[in-house]
């Protein structure tokens, strides 16, 4: 007797699989299944109810349990097949189209026949062993494991949430007792543990199989029998062969080693085990057997669904390698595992981009292509050069580069088009476990080659915009230093004409040497600014009024004089004081050229709310509203005619806003101009910040 735990846990599940049953009585759920369904859970309860009430007899009624366990296998796989009846062929009970009852009811009276043969062996002189019986059993849970794979596997998204309740439940009960019948036929006995917690495992799992009838009234999901199906169907298969051949293998060993057979056993166990993980994570075994797959067991060759998502994400996971990531996840399409790339800018002849596993033939550097891009531009042909060899007549016209037609190791060439252009061209290394392709492959080939030319257009478009803005860095930095040697010469300039007039002056020749000393440490700035590419310095603490008085000084030769009113206390900003200083010059300078003589040019300084402003007015002919919007922070736009840049006022602009201010313009035609340039003053930034 098993006792009180056996008791108790299968009468548990009695109870649940009772109520179960009882709900989809009085709720009538799943009604193209419920009478099957109905049948399973009250076989279940049945079956659990046998066993834990044997618990109480003096000796367990063995046939009883054996005949009840098989009633309930019956059922479960019968409500089973006929969801996949439903599934596969709409309202009828067929399996892809042939009627599976026959063979299941035939099935089913062997099985009734193996367990009630030690009843009959008198009549019949039919004997079967213990061994024969777990077999049976764990053909039955190998079969429901099966089942359920395929229902779970193939499901949608969306259908994997009504169906993952039904495939975690019996897939649980189907799984306990595969381990406990193989742990059974391996050591020839039951284990009583297992034996007593198989009731409580089934009780547990009826809460999710309610769930699961909950959920979905129909059980009529569209699943088709893919590929990726039938693979992993067959590999849970022979593991499955595999195992029980190990058991058979084991207990013989045990059985015939005398003393020695636990250590026969053991060691066959281990060594047994190992070889089994070697071959399922062999890659080699892997694609032979989906080669093997393709070929006797469907009348397409790729799951096309799957290949199509597999290709996409992998071809949305490339980074930086682009043209190496396209061979290395094209070349698996045909089982390739090393090829060339080809690519280039539009009116460029294609260059070798990318090699991946082979090195570059001699040779394809230096030559090229030749006329093939053309050839596969008109065409858009897949190449196989296996068959250009031997028939070189069906592909007319075709001229190879004399390296391609002596590289004996390149296989097949691969047109990469993109909007009617070519992209790109791919060559794949021979591969060792196909030796030809067909119109599948060439379609599949070209169609994933059309959605990496795009991907390889993207990656160029990408490389050759990076090179563009190297350049307008570049382009942008020469005219900065242009316009700043422009300002130094205007500077010379103005040294020149008076020298004349001046030269006995004093005070002239110290402004003259004051302002060369300035124009050559200008000068060397800029030469420094040329070498390290940078337009300027890091930013110091600088006193504002002193930089500006400064700079008025150095325009107070120019006509109208500009006036300074300044502030009685020091203000500061972060700033590179030359860089500043060429802004406040350059707006001053603006300032008075556009002014008549006879005008007024002021500069004032004040301070709020952390900042510190600086107005730069004018009396001169002022600005429009269509002028002040559109051209006068335009690079390159200027009234000045030839003598002009027009990137002074956006240069300063773009500074004034790197340092976290800005600059405004008030203008009207005739009136004046007024430029406010706000700046934050040194520390004042932190602090809003912090607020």
């Amino acid at each position: 007797m098993m006792g009180n735990i056996g008791l108790i846990t299968h009468l548990i599940a009695a109870t649940s699989f009772g109520l179960l049953a009882l709900l989809l009585v009085f709720q009538w759920r799943v009604q193209p299944l419920g009478i099957s369904l109905v049948l399973a859970c009250t076989a279940s309860a049945l079956w659990s109810a046998i066993i834990g009430l044997g618990t109480l007899a003096e000796y367990p009624p063995v046939h009883l349990i054996q005949v009840a366990e098989l009633v309930r296998n019956i059922a479960w796989v019968y409500f089973l097949l006929q969801l996949l009846g439903l599934q596969t062929d709409g309202a009828s009970l067929t399996l892809r189209g042939r009627d599976w009852r026959p063979l299941f009811y035939l099935g089913s009276a062997v099985a009734l026949l193996i367990m009630l043969a030690p009843m009959l062996a008198p009549l019949g002189g039919l004997h079967f062993g213990y061994e024969v019986t777990l077999g049976l059993w764990l053909a039955f849970a190998l079969g429901t494991l099966l089942v359920v794979e395929q229902l779970y596997r193939n499901a949608t998204t969306a259908e994997r949430w009504s169906l993952k309740f039904l495939c975690f439940s019996l897939g649980a009960i189907a799984a306990w007792d595969f381990f406990m019948y193989s742990e059974a036929l391996l050591f020839r006995r039951l284990d009583p543990d297992l034996w007593q917690a198989r009731g409580l495992v089934n009780a547990v799992v009826t809460p999710a199989l309610g769930i699961a009838f909950a959920r979905y009234s129909s059980w009529r999901v569209k699943l088709q029998v893919s590929r990726q199906v039938v693979f992993h169907t067959v590999t849970l298969v022979g593991a499955g062969i595999y195992l029980l051949g190990m058991a058979a293998i084991g207990y013989f060993l045990k059985f015939m080693g005398g003393t020695w057979g636990t250590v026969l056993q053991l060691a066959f166990l281990v060594a047994a085990a190992t070889l089994l993980f070697s071959l399922l994570f062999s890659g080699r075994l892997r694609a032979l057997l989906r080669v093997q797959l393709s070929k006797h067991f469907f009348s397409y060759r790729y799951d096309y669904r799957e290949e199509w998502l597999k290709f996409t994400r992998a071809l949305a996971s490339l980074n930086e390698e682009v043209a190496e990531g396209i061979i290395r996840i094209m070349g698996p399409l045909v089982d390739s595992r090393a090829g060339l790339l080809w690519g280039g800018s539009e009116g460029q002849p294609l260059r070798l981009l990318a090699h991946w596993e082979m090195s570059v033939p001699e040779g394809a550097a230096e030559e090229g292509l030749g006329a093939l891009p053309a050839w596969l531009q008109r065409t858009d042909w897949v190449i196989n050069l296996q068959e250009w060899r031997a028939s070189p007549d069906v592909y007319v016209d075709l001229q190879l580069p004399r390296w391609l037609r002596q590289d004996e190791s390149l296989w097949l060439i691969i047109p990469l088009v993109f909007r009617d252009r070519l992209e790109g061209v791919l060559m794949l290394r021979r591969s060792e476990l196909k030796d030809s392709i067909n119109w599948e492959d060439r379609d599949l080939l070209k169609t994933a080659g059309r959605q990496a030319a795009s991907h390889l257009a993207q990656h160029l478009a990408s490389q050759a915009l990076v090179e563009a803005r190297q350049f307008d860095a570049f382009n942008r930095l020469s005219a900065y230093v242009v316009h700043d040697l422009k300002n130094i010469l205007a500077q010379q300039s103005l040294i020149v004409s008076n020298a004349a007039k001046h030269r006995h002056n004093p005070a002239f020749i110290d402004d003259m040497i004051a302002t060369v000393d300035n124009s050559v440490a200008r000068m060397q700035r800029l030469m420094e600014q040329m070498r390290s590419g940078m337009r300027s310095v890091s930013a110091a603490d600088v006193e504002l009024e002193p930089l500006l008085r400064q700079v008025v000084e150095g325009r107070s030769s120019a006509r109208p004089i500009p006036s300074l009113a300044g502030l009685d206390h020091p203000v500061h900003v972060e700033a590179d004081s030359e860089r500043i200083a060429t802004v406040f010059n350059h707006l001053i300078q603006n300032a008075q050229e556009a002014t008549p003589a006879d005008g007024s040019v002021s500069v004032q300084i004040t301070t709020g709310d952390n900042q510190v402003i600086v107005d730069i007015s004018d009396s001169g002919r002022g600005m429009d509203a269509e002028f002040l919007r559109l051209r006068l922070f335009r690079p390159f736009e200027s009234t000045k005619g030839l003598t002009g840049m027009g990137i002074g006022a956006f240069e300063s602009r773009e500074y004034i806003r790197q340092l976290g201010g800005d600059i405004s313009v008030q203008s009207e035609p005739g009136v004046g101009s007024r430029f406010r340039v706000t700046l934050p003053q040194a520390g004042g930034l932190s602090t809003s910040n912090m607020e």
